[in-house]
């Protein structure tokens, strides 16, 4: 009988689960937006601001973004884990991809509640 062992960080099924979940948000968030916003009948910036200004937009838009921001990091950083061979890169890449999207995040809420 074979035993496998197997090493390495266990990334696999939680990073697999966490990219269908955050794209299904992504696309309910997509879905939604594209309903309500072919059912405005003068699209300009005040019945935009309008739209984006409620509760729920907000927080259902800061979600969208959460979910885009962890979609980039898991895959990001699985190209850098996959095809940067130098330990030093590959960690030099790691750390300016989180502190983008860290800022990245950041700026969509000063965004958002701006409005």
């Amino acid at each position: 009988m074979v035993n496998k062992i197997v090493v390495g960080a266990h990334y696999g099924l939680k990073d697999w689960l966490a990219q269908r979940v955050t794209a299904v948000v992504m696309a309910a968030y997509t879905l939604i937006v594209a309903i309500l916003l072919l059912g405005q009948e003068n699209l300009g910036y005040a019945s935009w601001r309008a739209f984006m200004a409620g509760g729920f937009m907000r927080f259902f838009t800061f979600l969208f973004v959460v979910c885009l921001i962890w979609h980039v990091w898991v895959g990001v950083r699985d190209i850098w884990m996959d095809y940067v061979t130098p330990t030093g890169m590959r960690l030099a890449l790691h750390v300016l991809t989180l502190l983008a999207l860290v800022g990245y995040l950041g700026w969509a809420a000063s965004i958002l509640w701006r409005l």
